[in-house]
């Protein structure tokens, strides 16, 4: 016998928020112009925040119609929730992409960069350090070349001022 879907921990939540987002938007297309006419610089984004609100509404009452979901005896639907939206590997990126925010600047991007892929890479799982040192290098050289050539970037230089061209 099939069972019905039943809501995740947190989905309705998730949803309300996501119509508060679609009404928030929504007033400030309107702010644009007031809609004063279909070729105003407002015309466009209220219209589209306008099919976000009449979409969230439709899945709003879809997601009040499921089942509320099911709690274990010993847990909570928090604690569900937290335990789906926070997979370890989640939380170890984020960890890497604020650590790699905050080592920008003093390390610079060359040495920041390498070090975020070869740690995201062995997050990953990759244990063959050679390799992973050797695939970020050539692919921190790959974007590096095509940052400051191509696209004339100015990358932050930190600790390696005046080594790189």
């Amino acid at each position: 016998m099939d069972h019905p879907r039943r809501r995740l921990p947190g989905e309705l939540a998730f949803v309300l928020i996501l119509l508060l987002f679609a009404l928030t938007a929504l007033w400030q297309a309107w702010r644009i112009s007031a809609m004063s006419g279909w070729s105003t610089p407002g015309a466009l984004p209220t219209l589209a925040a306008l099919v976000m609100l009449v979409s969230g509404i439709r899945i709003a009452i879809n997601t009040l119609r499921t089942p509320p979901p099911e709690v274990e005896p010993g847990r909570s639907l928090a604690r569900d929730f937290l335990h789906q939206i926070t997979p370890a590997s989640i939380v170890l990126f984020t960890v890497l992409i604020v650590a790699y925010m905050f080592a920008l600047e003093p390390l610079g991007f060359v040495a920041s960069s390498f070090l975020f892929l070869a740690l995201a890479m062995f997050a990953l799982g990759e244990r063959r350090i050679l390799r992973t040192l050797a695939v970020s290098a050539v692919s921190l050289a790959g974007i590096y070349i095509v940052f400051q050539t191509a696209f004339s970037v100015v990358l932050p230089e930190g600790i390696l001022k005046g080594l790189l061209p």
